[in-house]
């Protein structure tokens, strides 16, 4: 069964204060995931030693990659990648909503590849929503519109994943949650596992929302020694099946009204 991680590396800056790319491909590997989502990486930034993260954490796991830089200063990039070591193509990187001058908050964007995994093409879709609750929400309608989980070509299978900076009680995960299935839900016998800070979890601001024909046989929230210390949140592994499907388009706009 495939299996997918979402995973904020903190531009891989770990609780101990180190840089390591790849101890977070280590903490990575130890799960053999189909599928990585990753957010906060630095590629080419000064303040990181220059390193291309994304590219490095991608080769260390032998996958391919594909990226989008949410904020762009000259030659350095920050910003999200999915990973993967089977066939993929991207359909759409681009920005979400955010607000605008000098004291504008830190740009956000998104990120969706179709990768196939048994067979069947799984649209997969990963983001960092920002800290502010109006800008969240604008950036989750932003999600659930024409040009995302709207979009004609988003069709079943579909999971969406990432640093979502929204705990359960919040209204950005209601408005998902109209619409996808939290895959930690999923499991009414599992209580659900929080992944930030790493080394006392007590929140679940990561999530991975999953639709109709994605049935979740796992959830993990990833405790491993070295997770605890890699970043300052731990990685959300999913294990799944993909079931027969029935409706192609997924209609996302109930969940906007």
């Amino acid at each position: 069964m495939p299996r997918i991680l979402t995973y904020n590396v903190r531009r891989c800056l770990g609780t101990d204060g180190r840089l390591s790319p790849g101890r977070i491909a280590d903490v990575i590997a130890a799960y053999e995931p189909d599928v990585v989502a990753l957010q906060e990486l630095d590629v080419g930034r000064v303040r990181t030693g220059s390193v291309d993260q994304a590219h490095a954490i991608a080769q260390a796991l032998g996958m391919q990659m594909h990226f989008h830089a949410s904020l762009r200063v000259l030659e350095e990039e920050y910003g999200n990648a999915i990973l993967t070591h089977r066939p993929s193509r991207l359909v759409k990187a681009g920005p979400l909503p955010g607000g605008t001058g000098r004291f504008a908050p830190e740009p956000r964007g998104a990120l969706w590849a179709s990768i196939n995994l048994g067979g069947t093409d799984v649209q997969i879709i990963t983001t960092h929503l920002g800290l502010r609750r109006s800008e969240r929400l604008a950036q989750v309608d932003c999600l659930l519109g024409p040009q995302w989980l709207g979009h004609p070509a988003c069709r079943e299978p579909v999971i969406l994943l990432g640093d979502f900076n929204a705990s359960p009680r919040s209204r950005a995960y209601r408005r998902l949650t109209a619409y996808l299935r939290d895959a930690q839900v999923a499991l009414p016998l599992q209580r659900a596992q929080p992944t930030f800070p790493s080394r006392l979890p007590m929140l679940r601001i990561d999530h991975a929302f999953v639709s109709r024909s994605i049935h979740v046989v796992r959830v993990e929230s990833l405790r491993s020694p070295a997770a605890r210390v890699a970043s300052d949140h731990l990685p959300l592994m999913v294990e799944f099946q993909v079931m027969p499907v029935r409706s192609h388009k997924i209609d996302a706009e109930h969940a906007r009204e």
